[in-house]
């Protein structure tokens, strides 16, 4: 039996390497020797993380015998979920047709052409309640493949033209934006899911949303007092609950009780990077207890014992809970070449037995003494977008010059291995070498996110040159048409079969690529003044605006987004001198001690001042007069003659790209600030 995973770029895919079942990985290949044969194809999805993945995998697929009759009857798939999100989405939207319980591991019967007649997800080894074993699940596919091809041929076709039916999101020419009214009432939604008890929406399962968490920041940030309590309320619970690591930092995906306790212990890379941000921004809104930053929480649970599987009674402020998300993401999420892997699994080897979530129960003088649970390597572009635009901005808004050196790096590693020499962006890589699946539109849009945020943390051009170059690789400037798409399109499997979706606007646990690259095309907009963007922007916003309003928490990223467009778009731009003459450098330090004797929150650098300025429609950046011009050469017009004025640090607040006159000083920047706020108030 020759192995087929070995060297495959997938952990997922490398840890079943070894089984005896005889596994093809995703590709024409394994079809076509379906077709040969004759029998159907059992699909079998998961990703590294998925602890009934492993579950499944030590039950079933590593059972000789079991194996030897999955071999016989079936050519066996095993996909990395992480690795090619297309072919996950097109099968669990034909699984639905089958069981209203999806999740992973996916576990898929198709026929040779890849069509769908029958799906689960987890088989037991032995019959439990009303879940069959796994060897009665194929023993009745293999029934029905021989005996009444008939009905799986028909049922397959059926499932088919049914995802075929589905109407794409439909293209929108032009969008109204909602008034601040419907913005405030659909926040007023979200706080009626609140769990007022312990924090967080709905019942169990309980996940973290973070996409929400922003949404609601935001419009705290522009003086919706009840939605910044709101996910103050949210995140500080989470803090101190079980859903958070306290001795490494970092958060897991999900608990499975509404007290937050026994959470699935996987951490994921997208969550950490999204809350790093959240938090972030929470400290800056919240800045009283930043610093001495603890908060009495009753959460439940005893606070007497260590570890991430007890409660904490005393939660940790926003800046401190930051600073330990980025510290996870820093030590055990980076891989040696500087990119972040996918996830940190839940499960690891605790005195000779492998258990979940074990690590995590144990305190820090415990876990030194213990292998820790293994890291997917596997470097996913859109998700080290997302992690390079958190560390981007936390790392520049609270001064910690550590965390832009990381985004930098993982932006690095990224354009040298992940764009190819013609401009093609690749979705994977990992130890083992280059994933052959195509870049998705989420990968175009979060990492060219992150670029642009890395650029107005450290003013280099090529960050934001190489996303305007992501972005219009997917822009559509076509009446009638999406106005973002992948550029390689589909998955080439799915859509030689004919069993590709069309973009999906709805969002989970992170963005969805219309959202994420919507996202990105706006500050591409406030970055260069020209209007196809913002344009296209509304455009992508469009279809899932009316859904996103009435089910924010489902749609986090496109209710942030409406806010962001409807609100007054404001650009405040620091330029500082690139050399600082000894005559400036004297004058700025006589400025500093002299505020110094009478401290106040004002009391910093201009730049730092305008970095901690936050609100819908608001676009902070600073930079040096060389990047400056640098930039505007580059075709970044907000940095067009903007100068550091007689060697100060200058600030120019912007409103569409029509800035007041130029400032040097904290206090005349918090005058114009507020101006500006009360005349965008009357316009309203």
């Amino acid at each position: 039996m020759t192995n087929r995973l070995a060297d495959a770029v997938s952990p997922y895919l490398r840890s079943h390497a070894d089984n005896p079942v005889d596994w093809w990985p995703w590709g024409p290949e394994a079809f076509a020797e379906a077709v040969r044969r004759d029998v159907p194809v059992l699909v079998s999805i998961g990703y590294s993380t998925c602890h009934w993945c492993h579950v499944m995998a030590r039950e079933s697929f590593s059972d000789p015998q079991l194996a030897a009759h999955l071999n016989e009857r079936f050519v066996a798939i095993k996909v990395d979920r992480e690795e090619h999100p297309d072919v996950d989405s097109s099968y669990l939207a034909a699984a639905s047709a089958f069981t209203p319980q999806l999740g992973w591991p996916l576990t898929v019967f198709t026929t040779p052409a890849g069509q769908a007649f029958f799906a689960g997800t987890y088989f037991p080894p032995q019959p439990v309640q009303d879940h069959p074993a796994f060897r009665q699940v194929l023993d009745a596919v293999t029934e029905a493949w021989t005996s009444r091809r008939g009905e799986v041929d028909a049922t397959a076709r059926g499932v088919a033209a049914a995802l075929a039916a589905q109407p794409a999101p439909p293209a929108t020419g032009s969008v109204e934006l909602p008034p601040a009214a419907a913005l405030s009432h659909a926040a007023a939604r979200v706080a009626a899911a609140e769990d007022v008890e312990h924090g967080g929406f709905g019942g169990a399962p309980k996940f973290p949303v973070a996409p929400a968490q922003l949404a609601l920041l935001g419009l705290g940030a522009g003086g919706d007092r009840a939605a910044l309590a709101l996910a103050s309320r949210t995140l500080r619970r989470m803090a101190a609950s079980p859903l958070r690591d306290p001795v490494e930092g970092g958060f897991f995906r999900y608990s499975t009780r509404r007290d937050w306790g026994d959470p699935h212990y996987e951490r994921m890379l997208y969550d950490n990077a999204l809350l790093l941000t959240a938090y972030s921004r929470l400290a800056l809104l919240e800045p009283a207890d930043t610093d001495t930053d603890t908060d009495t929480v009753s959460d439940g649970t005893d606070e007497t014992a260590g570890g991430a599987g007890r409660g904490s009674a005393t939660a940790p402020g926003p800046l401190e809970v930051a600073a330990s998300i980025a510290g996870f993401l820093l030590a055990r999420l980076r891989t040696p070449r500087g990119a972040f892997g996918s996830a940190q699994d839940s499960e690891s080897t605790i005195d000779g037995r492998r258990v979940e979530g074990g690590f995590y129960a144990l305190d820090a003088a415990e876990r030194a003494r213990h292998e820790a649970p293994p890291v997917d390597d596997k470097v996913l572009t859109g998700w080290n977008g997302l992690a390079i635009a958190a560390l981007a901005e936390a790392g520049a808004r609270h001064d910690r010059p550590d965390w832009v050196a990381a985004a930098r790096g993982a932006a690095d590693v990224l354009l040298d291995e992940h764009v190819t020499s013609d401009g093609r962006l690749l979705r994977a890589s990992s130890s083992a070498g280059v994933s052959e699946a195509v870049a998705t539109l989420e990968d175009h849009g979060m990492f060219a996110e992150g670029l642009l945020q890395l650029t107005l943390a450290t003013g280099l051009p090529r960050y934001a040159v190489a996303a305007r170059a992501l972005l219009a690789a997917c822009l559509v400037d076509e009446e009638g048409r999406a106005p973002f798409a992948a550029p390689a399109g589909p998955d080439p499997v799915l859509r030689s079969q004919g069993t590709a979706l069309a973009a999906d606007p709805s969002e989970g646990a992170y963005p969805s690529g219309v959202a994420a690259t919507a996202v990105a095309a706006l500050t591409l907009h406030r970055l260069t003044g020209d209007a196809r963007w913002r344009r296209a922007a509304e455009r992508a916003v469009g279809p899932a605006a009316d859904a996103a309003l009435d089910s924010p928490v489902a749609y986090g990223t496109t209710f942030s987004l409406l806010a962001e467009l409807a609100a007054p778009s404001t650009q405040l731009l620091v330029v500082e001198p690139s050399v600082v003459t000894p005559a400036v450098a004297a004058q700025v330090e006589d400025e500093l001690s002299a505020a110094a004797e009478e401290p106040q929150p004002g009391a910093i650098d201009l730049g730092g001042r305008a970095r901690r300025t936050l609100g819908p429609g608001v676009l902070v950046g600073v930079v040096d007069e060389d990047s400056a011009v640098a930039l505007a050469d580059a075709g970044f017009e907000l940095f067009a003659g903007r100068t550091a004025v007689r060697g100060h640090a200058t600030a120019y607040l912007c409103h569409d790209f029509v800035c007041r006159l130029p400032v040097t000083g904290v206090e005349e920047l918090d005058r114009d600030l507020a101006e500006q706020a009360r005349s965008q108030a009357r316009d309203e």
